[in-house]
């Protein structure tokens, strides 16, 4: 196997310093010294710490305003007023799903991510617009940006007849994922939602990713509900739930038996750790052995001016949030947006070992608390073998 790569003297997490071989876009080995027999590309890392490429678990790269002038945001408070208020922005305003979503998954390569999952309107009035947006970005990038994509019916499944006609059809197109969203709150049937967006999920051998915002005794039975189903259809592995704020309401003695259903059936969480709602029991998620896994969510659009396509940033967020201090309980906090992330979204060959693919972040820290504390520039980023950033810059051929 041809060596196109060496990356010389990095330091992995456990503070072992190594070279790094890459060979037709993964490693192809690990180790002290490394000899090749042959010339090939150097990167020296100068003792630079070596993490996994991260992952931006949930996202809505169609939405975005990044790079765009400031929105003013005067929407009101009900989850409806914001689904209704960036429904005629984006029809008013012409807002182009395609130049927006590749101004940010280029800022996300920049920062380190190289595999990530957005979830991309589909609606009754803009049909597959911002869906074919979208997968322009994900072919233009397709050689180091490993993208997901999730068909989400943002206004529910059943309230705009033609949504589930839609979906199919956005599935057809190659929509990765089938999303849903509060088949209660919503819908207003959480048994007819649920049916329909499982119906349609095994008629196209997709899996699920559904955004749960309703809180506590509604979030756990419409959370039963789906549970009912994963377990009934075989989709074990194969849904994610989003948000899932129900989790963090609901006391022990009814929640604990719900995390230990999700961790059997193996059925991932989905946190953006805000500040303002409650958020599943990530000490409780690991007991239980629930996978939970981090994302921002959208990134200055309509609904929200802040967050970033820096994942190290999003990290700290989740270790404030779940009050993470110590350096091993911050490490779990990075945990949540790399292997975690990786599992939850089931992207595969992820990781910092032989024969994965090669996705590699340098950063000038001394571990990896001190790299999500403090959030270094990154000296060097490489995705599926390819140097697409270097000291905080894209490349130029991107």
């Amino acid at each position: 196997m041809k060596d196109t790569m060496l990356l010389t003297d990095v330091r992995m997490p456990d503070g072992v310093r190594v070279d790094v071989a890459i060979a037709e876009g993964r490693i192809a080995a690990i180790g002290p010294d490394l000899q090749v027999k042959h010339e090939v590309a150097r990167e020296h890392g100068n003792g630079a710490l070596l993490l996994p490429g991260f992952v931006e678990g949930h996202t809505h790269l169609d939405k975005t305003m990044w790079g765009m002038r400031w929105y003013r945001n005067e929407v009101g408070p009900t989850l409806t007023d914001r689904i209704d208020n960036e429904r005629r922005f984006r029809a008013q305003s012409g807002h182009d799903a395609a130049a927006a979503s590749l101004a940010l998954a280029h800022a996300f390569l920049q920062m380190g991510t190289t595999r990530l999952r957005t979830h991309v309107d589909i609606d009754t009035d803009a049909g597959l617009k911002h869906l074919e947006g979208v997968l322009t970005t994900r072919d233009a990038l397709g050689d180091v940006l490993d993208m997901q994509t999730v068909a989400f019916p943002q206004s529910g499944m059943l309230i705009r007849e033609g949504t589930i006609a839609l979906l199919d059809d956005a599935l057809r197109a190659g929509a990765d994922v089938l999303g849903a969203l509060d088949p209660a709150l919503i819908d207003g049937d959480p048994v007819a939602s649920l049916n329909a967006t499982f119906d349609l999920a095994s008629r196209h051998h997709k899996p699920i990713d559904i955004h749960l915002h309703e809180p506590a005794e509604i979030g756990g039975f419409t959370l039963k509900l789906l549970l009912d189903r994963v377990e009934a259809l075989g989709m074990q592995g194969r849904v994610v739930i989003s948000h899932a704020f129900c989790l963090g309401a609901l006391a022990p003695r009814e929640r604990d038996p719900l995390l230990e259903r999700l961790a059997r059936l193996d059925v991932a969480l989905l946190t953006t750790a805000p500040a303002s709602v409650t958020v599943p029991p990530l000490a409780a998620c690991i007991e239980k052995g629930v996978t939970l896994f981090g994302g921002n969510d959208g990134i200055r659009d309509t609904w929200n001016p802040f967050g970033s396509p820096d994942m190290l940033e999003r990290a700290a967020q989740i270790a404030m949030r779940y009050d993470l201090r110590r350096d091993d309980a911050i490490a779990v906090a990075f945990d949540c947006v790399s292997h975690a992330a990786a599992r939850g979204c089931q992207f595969t060959d992820y990781g910092l070992h032989v024969g994965a693919r090669a996705d590699l972040v340098l950063v000038d820290a001394e571990t990896v608390a001190h790299a999500v504390a403090a959030r270094p520039v990154r000296q060097l980023v490489v995705a599926n073998g390819r140097v697409v950033a270097r000291h905080g810059r894209l490349a130029d051929t991107l």
